[in-house]
Order: structure tokens, then C-alpha cells, then sequence
């Protein structure tokens, strides 16, 4: 038995579009004006995602109860697992004092509290989101930022904000390969296409995260950082995207953008060196300094887990383990039930029936990332002298720290399942598909809305590929242009979803704070997506933009 999406229930697009809102407005309103502890906000906006699928959308309960028990479950794994084993790690390195050497060292390479924001941030949160993703980046690069003197509020913020332009081509270039799987558009095209826009914005966001921390005249005072980072970052992003593929961009790119930066810093340092002032962050204490030595051992753990990570995202690697462990569960009564309706999908025809939506839970505990890092803080712990019984105590204090990240991280994923299996989701894209000539720049927010609802490019990628590609063509826009617009633009949704700012605030032992920090980085989200809308309108109308569209 299958049951069929409607995207207007309510006969009048306007009133199914109001209602479609309401989860998103419960949960965004209720973090960000009400100030509600953000997990209360998660279920709020849970149920009632729950109520508009049940009651307006004619969704049957048990389909709602499983696409809500089914979106909690992949909330904890692997999203979950990966937060759990990072802090761990992370809570292992501090117990030892290694996490302080680390600062040091990187404090005595960027002594400037603004360049360290570029290298630590921008060039080094890329590597994690090129090998990683699902919320790694941030998650490291806000915890080294708060130990090297920012407060919780600037290294969540500035953190979220700098991982943006790697997000398309993360977790080895995840979110592309999702992307030619649903719209049948050639992976390469799209790599390439992805290519031409988002190197102008690995340009930008180096200048765009000094300005939001030191303001316009402290930016200025490092436009060579800035530049150096982003120029070394953007050309590498394009060749590779262009002439290889969407595997490694993020690898290549940002090793380049750290070495690049490292040399100059060899040869130049801005100036004037930024205080932290009463009215942004607490003054950074003078750092000690350690033998090469030491500081390579506090390095170890961090070295450790870029090579885990790195290594658990191989495709033969995660095959491999995938053969030992990987365990599939069709969810009872969801799996192969859902069926999408024309527009959202093409209407259907003999050589391409309509495939009803698979939901099935995958415990590949064994090659997921968070797996992967369990391992190199098990190895670093045993390294660093803990004993196994120190390793179990520290793993237990983490787990009741991160208690309520997961809590939120599991209601939010339920609610973008129930909005995603009852069809809420493809209601808010068909609003902004309806925009006519302007279609271009809200196509590109359209990825945005996906990420800021799903947390995910590669999730927006699947849910709103299909649709862009079908609307692009019938308004005679490039499919592979619109396509590779909801990848683009989505990466600045990155930084809104709760999610990430709930990454954001464990990492920094924040967690509470979460409308504080979704005030202090909406207005750059917003921004950022238009720029990127902006773009891509020059590239479907305006010439010479026009010739960057993969043909």
C-alpha cells in the first residue's frame, strides 16, 4: 500500500505555504525570541510538524510516527556518534594538558587572534569538512578557538561561519555525488559547475569572518592573510573540481590554504596585533613556551584523528568495513510507502516509473566516521597514558556532558524526516520555485531552506535536486546550473541549522546559548545565500557570467 505527497493540501498555495511554516517558525522563533532551551525547542517544533503532517497533509499517524522514530534514530547515528567521540577526544586531550600546548603552539605560528581565526577556522575546519563533514568542523575549530582566548559566542559563531565554502564538496564530496544519483545529471558537470561559483565565495569568506569578529578597519589590517588563505584555497577548489572531480577538493584545497598561510606568516605579521577589548572577548594570557617535542606530542591526537578520519572516508576503505558491519533495517510500515508527486519528481512514463521514497536505517557502527574517531581517541588516550579504566571514566562524563545535544540533535532530525516524508518541505520549494524570471536567485535559497532544515547539503541535494532540475527546465534555464545552485547556495544554510549551532555550542560547553549564537550568524547566512543567488542570476542571464555554465 503506498500513500500519495499532496504539496497543497489546503486548496490555496498561499494557506499550505503559511502552514508548511509552522515547524520552522516554532523552532526558529522559540531558540531565537523566546530563548527556550533549544532541545525544548526541538521537540516543540517536532510535535508540531507532527500535528501540520497528520492533520493537514493527511498524513496517517503511524507514517508520521515512523518518519519521526526514524529521523531521532539516524540523529544519533552517526551525527551523534560523531559530537560523542569528538568530545571525548577532545575532553582526553584537556584532562592531559595537550589541548594547552596545542594553543600555544598555534597562538606562537598566529600570535594575531584574527589570522588565527582564518588558519584555524577557514583552512583547517575545510580539511575535517572534506574528509568528514555532518558536523566535524565545527566542532573541532570551535573548541581549539575557545582555548586559544575566545569567548564561546565568537568561537561558535566565527567557526559556523567559516565553514561554508568547503561544505558542497565535504565528506569526500558527499553532497555532489548525491546529486547526480538524483537529478541523472553528469557527477563531473556538476562538480564543475559547483566549481565556478563557490571559489568566489572561498575568496570572500577569509575577508567575511575577520569582519564579523574585528570589524572592517581590523580586517583590513590582514587582507594578506585573508587573501592568501582564500586565493590558495579557491584555485586549487576550482582546478580540482573541474579536472578531477569532487573527491578531494576540499583535501587539496585546504592543505594548500594552510601551507600557503603558513609561509607567509614566515615573513609577515600584521602591524598591530588585535587586543581581545572588554566589549568582545576576554584578554588571551601570555603563552609559555614548550620544546618541539613537546608541542609535536600534544599535535598527536589531532595528527591522529586527521588520519582516521581521512582514512575511514576512503570509498575502498568504508566498502571494506562496510562488509563486516553494516546491518540494514527496512523501517516497518515507511519503507517503499511514500511516493513523491509530479512537480516535486517527473511525471511518470514507462521507462521511468515514479519509485516510492526507501527509508532504511543503516548501522554501519564499524566504517562510520564517528567510529573512525572513536579509534584514534582510544589510540591517542593510550598514548597519552590513559589507563582503560581512566579511558571509561572520562567516556562516561562525556556522555552525561553531551546528554542534551543528543536529545536536540534527535528531535531536529525527526523533524526534518516528517517534513521530508510528509511532504511539508516540498511545499515551502514549490513557493519559491514560483518566482518566475527572479527563479535563479530564490532557486539558490530554496538549497538554502533545504540545509537550514535538514542540517545537511547532501540531504537538501536529494530533497530539492529533482525539483530544481525539472523547474529549470521548464523555464529554459540550465539544469546542471540550478542543480549545482542548490549545493551552492545550501552551504550558507550551514551555518542557521540547529544542528550545527548545537555542534557549535558543545564544542564550547555552551550549550543553552543556541538562540545567542543563531542571532549572531543569521544576518551573515542571509547575506551570504543572496550573494551566492546573485551569482548564479549573472551566470543564467548575463554575459559574460553566462560562459561559466557547464554546457
Amino acid at each position: 500500500m503506498h500513500w500519495l505527497q499532496i504539496y497543497d493540501p489546503l486548496g490555496n498555495a498561499l494557506l499550505s505555504t503559511l502552514v508548511a511554516t509552522l515547524p520552522v517558525v516554532v523552532l526558529l522563533g522559540s531558540i531565537a525570541l523566546l530563548k527556550v532551551q533549544i532541545h525544548y525547542s526541538a521537540l516543540a517544533g517536532l510535535v508540531i510538524a507532527l500535528a501540520v503532517a497528520v492533520f493537514s497533509y493527511g498524513m496517517p499517524v503511524k507514517l508520521a510516527g515512523s518518519a519521526a522514530l526514524y529521523g531521532g534514530a539516524y540523529g544519533l547515528f552517526p551525527i551523534g556518534w560523531i559530537i560523542l567521540n569528538l568530545i571525548f577526544l577532545y575532553q582526553l586531550t584537556v584532562e592531559k594538558g595537550q589541548f594547552t600546548i596545542l594553543r600555544s603552539s598555534l597562538a606562537a605560528l598566529a600570535p594575531d587572534p584574527r589570522i588565527q581565526v582564518i588558519l584555524v577556522a577557514f583552512s583547517f575546519g575545510a580539511f575535517f569538512e572534506g574528509a568528514a563533514g555532518f558536523g566535524t568542523p565545527v566542532a573541532v575549530t570551535a573548541a581549539i578557538l575557545i582555548q586559544l582566548g575566545f569567548k564561546p559566542l565568537a568561537a561558535s559563531g566565527l567557526s559556523l561561519i567559516a565553514n561554508t565554502a568547503p561544505v558542497a564538496f565535504g565528506a569526500l564530496g558527499t553532497p555532489i555525488i548525491a546529486l547526480s544519483g538524483v537529478t541523472g545529471i553528469d557527477l563531473h558537470d556538476l562538480s564543475s559547475m559547483v566549481g565556478r561559483q563557490l571559489p568566489f565565495f572561498s575568496l570572500i569568506v577569509p575577508f567575511w569572518v575577520v569582519w564579523a569578529f574585528a570589524g572592517f578597519r581590523g580586517m583590513i589590517e590582514v587582507w594578506p592573510a585573508a587573501l592568501v588563505a582564500g586565493v590558495s584555497f579557491g584555485i586549487p577548489q576550482y582546478l580540482v573540481s573541474n579536472f578531477h572531480g569532487p573527491w578531494l577538493v576540499d583535501i587539496i584545497a585546504s592543505i594548500c590554504s594552510m601551507a600557503a598561510l603558513t609561509v607567509l606568516l614566515q615573513f609577515w605579521q600584521p602591524k598591530t596585533r588585535w587586543k581581545f577589548g572588554e566589549t568582545n572577548e576576554i584578554e588571551t594570557a601570555r603563552q609559555p613556551v614548550y620544546s618541539a617535542g613537546t608541542v609535536f606530542r600534544a599535535w598527536i591526537p589531532w595528527i591522529l584523528l586527521s588520519v582516521f578520519v581521512f582514512a575511514w572516508g576512503i570509498p575502498q576503505v568504508k566498502k571494506s568495513l562496510n562488509t563486516l558491519s553494516a546491518p540494514e533495517f527496512p523501517v516497518a510500515g515507511l519503507h517503499q510507502v511514500i511516493v513523491r508527486t509530479p512537480p516535486v519528481v517527473p511525471v511518470p512514463t514507462a521507462e521511468n516509473p515514479t519509485k516510492s521514497e526507501e527509508a532504511v536505517f543503516k548501522l554501519n557502527w564499524l566504517s562510520a566516521t564517528g567510529s573512525g574517531i572513536l579509534a584514534s581517541a582510544v589510540l591517542a588516550g593510550i598514548l597519552m597514558g590513559f589507563k582503560p579504566k581512566e579511558l571509561a571514566r572520562v567516556y562516561v562524563s562525556t556522555c552525561f556532558r553531551v546528554r542534551h545535544s543528543l536529545i536536540t540533535i534527535a528531535a531536529m532530525l525527526a523533524l526534518g524526516f516528517v517534513t521530508k516524508y510528509s511532504g511539508t518541505d516540498a511545499t515551502l520549494g514549490l513557493a519559491l520555485a514560483k518566482t518566475g524570471v527572479l527563479y535563479p536567485f530564490f532557486g539558490t535559497l530554496l538549497g538554502w531552506l533545504g540545509v537550514a532544515l535538514t542540517g545537511s547539503d547532501t540531504a537538501s541535494n536529494v530533497l530539492f535536486g529533482s525539483l530544481q532540475k525539472i523547474t529549470a527546465e521548464q523555464t529554459g534555464i540550465s539544469p546542471t546550473l540550478m542543480a549545482a545552485a542548490n549545493s551552492s547556495g545550501g552551504v550558507m544554510g550551514k551555518m542557521v541549522d540547529a544542528q550545527s549551532i548545537v555542534v557549535a555550542s558543545t564544542a564550547t560547553n555552551w550549550y543553552g546559548h543556541e538562540g545567542e549564537i543563531l542571532r549572531y550568524v543569521f544576518f551573515h547566512s542571509i547575506a551570504l545565500a543572496s550573494l551566492v543567488g546573485l551569482l548564479v542570476y549573472l551566470q543564467a542571464y548575463v554575459s559574460p557570467f553566462t560562459e561559466m555554465v557547464v554546457r
